[in-house]
């Protein structure tokens, strides 16, 4: 990740400081919040990916560069509110915000994390990114919500899962490669290019994700193993597993996703395992992986365009 960030890093520690200075309020509690979540670091995979496909295009401008911190902000804003929903007490190697401070504050430094990022946006002068982001969000809100609604529900198919990480997770990703071509001008097709490119990395990078939920080290993760089965998540591999498994095993799964319960992880980890579905998960992963590797075919040969080839195969190959 570091040699990623190497080809954007004078862009990418203007963008952290930008989110530095436009987490300033009067407002002590919005500060304080704010700064604990976003001092934890993280990837910050979703403004790289605004900064690499600026410079792919050309180079960043400085609207590129307050869109890669409204695209963070919109990323955090989700995750205080998702903890809150979740009730999750890690994140990042610590205790989540909601842990920290509580539901109620966490919820509405969200809010002002949201509201921040389109006042940026207004900055931009761009109403078709405005246009874009507006529907992104409420796309992003949706998936939050099919997602809350299918908790604990075993009968979750492949397709409904692929809807929900698609709403969830890689509408965003999609939206920031989407607008850096957009704010540097470029056709229709190039933008549209880029959109596909970061709406196959945020599926791939999903399904990842949970895999590691089942076989990842929590020490490297930043947060427990077993959490989606916790929330009654029906992720990919145990919609797998149910679908190539019978009886006790077959039950064992539906229970634990309907009672929201990790008491048998173990064994769910030991049937997934058998059953070949984090194989299939991962597999499924490349697929997506290759479509977009194809669309970052079209992107001339740069610097910034192999930045953005390494950060897609680190999406599939990671422990964390």
């Amino acid at each position: 990740m570091q040699k990623i960030r190497a080809t954007v890093a004078s862009e990418f520690d203007r963008v952290n400081q930008l989110i530095v200075d436009q987490l300033q309020s009067d407002v002590d509690m919005v500060e304080n919040v704010g700064h604990y979540i976003i001092d934890a670091g993280g990837k910050r995979m979703r403004p790289l990916l605004v900064l690499l496909s600026a410079k792919a295009l050309g180079e960043c401008t400085q609207a590129q560069l307050k869109f890669a911190a409204t695209i963070e902000f919109i990323h955090t804003a989700t995750l205080l509110h998702d903890d809150v929903v979740d009730i999750s007490s890690l994140r990042r190697g610590r205790p989540t915000a909601n842990a920290q401070f509580g539901n109620a504050p966490s919820v509405l430094v969200g809010d002002f994390l949201y509201t921040r990022a389109f006042q940026l946006m207004v900055q931009l002068d761009s109403l078709p990114l405005l246009n874009h982001m507006a529907d992104t969000t409420n796309t992003i809100a949706e998936g939050e919500v099919l997602q809350l609604v299918r908790a604990g529900n075993p009968d979750t198919t492949e397709a409904q899962y692929l809807d929900v990480i698609t709403r969830k997770t890689a509408i965003l990703f999609a939206a920031g490669c989407y607008g850096a071509a957009l704010l540097a001008g470029e056709a229709q097709p190039r933008c549209q290019a880029l959109h596909d490119f970061g709406l196959n990395l945020g599926i791939a990078f999903q399904m990842i994700d949970d895999v590691l939920d089942y076989e990842g080290d929590p020490d490297n993760m930043g947060k427990n193993v077993g959490d989606d089965l916790t929330e009654g998540k029906a992720t990919l591999p145990l919609i797998h597993a149910l679908s190539v498994t019978s009886g006790q095993d077959h039950n064992v799964i539906r229970q634990a996703i309907a009672n929201k319960s990790a008491a048998n992880l173990k064994q769910v980890i030991a049937i997934i395992q058998a059953a070949g579905s984090i194989d299939y998960t991962r597999m499924q992963a490349m697929q997506y992986h290759d479509l977009a590797a194809r669309s970052l075919g079209t992107l001339p040969s740069s610097p910034a365009s192999d930045a953005l080839a390494q950060l897609l195969a680190m999406a599939v190959d990671r422990n964390h």
